[in-house]
């Protein structure tokens, strides 16, 4: 018996010392990867109309979840269909081969909302995610579920780098530090982040932070930040940096990236001001009725589009993290499906993917060979609006 005793508390002392080594791998990194502090924040943001009592605020009340009884569902719908969103079969890739010169008009979609555009011959990079986590924790946190479609050291050199706010799945420390080293370009942000890549090690001089309607000329380009819906924050505070889209102007062609955003009556004054886009970026992906003041689903990724007065749209925001309870097909499968009576010409590229936004290739569809996890052939769409009955529908033709 005493040696049985002795065998219990050793496995007991193992056990524990295990537990404590996991949370301490867990935790590694975590005060560098949360960013800065509302204290450091504080002399950049104070000054904008968009920041009051200690926060930013968006133009429209929004609340970022529904009231308690709803968080207690959300809670029951993480543990049963946590694993919906997963795709079905491997995701195809293309290790794209990009020209030495930037051409007119073009985009390649690495993925999530990591695109390089390519504007009257000049290359921006916006949110650039190339981790493989999303968390400030290397242990915890949504995977990707495709690798990058190519390394970020190995991307040209671009001209500029847009983020539209700090979430980890738009603003990643590993893939900053990355482009430290491997670019020279500037980071061109929302208010507040700019002290975030300070203390990342992300030289001033490569900063440039602006207000909503604020704008700034890089090669050629005039690059303004605008209006979105949304919120920000990397820990538990949260509203103390700001969120934006992007407007991405050249002398002959214009694109708007959404970034991250619930739909806002703001897009139409975002067109008739600086538009009409020959290029949007929309993000399609991770909408829930809990959070669909943030979140934009498809049929308003296809509205949004008609209010900027777009010509051709590009998903993003959807296949590579696993972040709400659709399925994972379901997004473009009812993206397709809005903007065929509307007749907007979208472009679902594969992630790694180059399009030729002047010469567009036709749609392929490569989504339902994929599939989805649960083997559904069709997505829930809203016969009376978005919040009306759902009903399955095929995939499109």
């Amino acid at each position: 018996m005493p040696f049985l005793r002795r065998a219990v508390t050793v496995t007991a002392a193992a056990a524990l010392a295990g537990g404590v080594s996991w949370v301490a791998r867990a935790a590694w990194g975590l005060p560098t990867a949360v960013g800065a502090s509302q204290r450091r924040l504080r002399p950049t943001v104070a000054g904008s109309p968009q920041f009051s009592d200690g926060k930013f605020h968006n133009t429209l009340p929004t609340p970022a979840l529904s009231p308690a009884n709803a968080r207690d569902g959300l809670l029951r719908q993480w543990h049963e269909e946590r694993h919906t969103g997963l795709p079905g079969g491997p995701i195809p890739l293309v290790s794209a081969e990009l020209p030495e010169l930037a051409g007119d008009l073009a985009v390649t979609w690495f993925g999530h909302s990591s695109a390089l555009l390519e504007v009257d011959g000049r290359r921006v990079l916006v949110d650039p995610v190339w981790g493989h986590r999303v968390s400030p924790s290397p242990l915890i946190g949504p995977t990707r579920l495709h690798e990058p479609p190519v390394p970020v050291e190995a991307l040209p050199p671009v001209d500029a780098v847009l983020i539209s706010h700090d979430h980890y799945d738009h603003l990643d420390l590993p893939t900053v530090r990355a482009l430290v080293r491997t670019q020279s370009a500037p980071f061109v942000v929302p208010l507040g982040i700019g002290a975030h890549l300070r203390g990342w090690g992300v030289p001033a001089d490569r900063v440039v932070e602006l207000d909503w309607d604020g704008s700034t000329s890089v090669a050629g380009l005039t690059l303004t930040c605008t209006e979105a819906r949304h919120f920000s924050g990397r820990f538990f505070a949260r509203d103390t940096t700001l969120w934006s889209s992007w407007v991405v102007a050249g002398p002959r062609h214009r694109v708007f990236f959404a970034g991250d955003t619930g739909y806002t009556p703001a897009f139409a004054g975002i067109g008739a001001r600086l538009g009409p886009f020959d290029l949007t970026l929309q993000p399609i992906g991770a909408y829930n009725d809990a959070w669909h003041a943030i979140h934009m689903d498809p049929e308003e990724a296809v509205r949004a589009h008609g209010d900027l007065g777009g010509r051709v749209l590009v998903p993003i925001h959807w296949a590579t993290f696993n972040l709400a309870f659709h399925r994972w097909t379901e997004p473009v499968q009812r993206l397709l499906a809005a903007a065929g009576p509307r007749d907007v010409q979208v472009v679902v590229p594969r992630p790694g993917e180059r399009v030729d936004v002047l010469a567009p290739p036709p749609l392929t569809d490569w989504w339902t060979q994929v599939g989805s996890a649960d083997g559904a052939t069709g997505p829930a769409v809203p016969d009376e609006g978005r919040t009306g009955p759902l009903r399955r529908v095929g995939p499109p033709r």
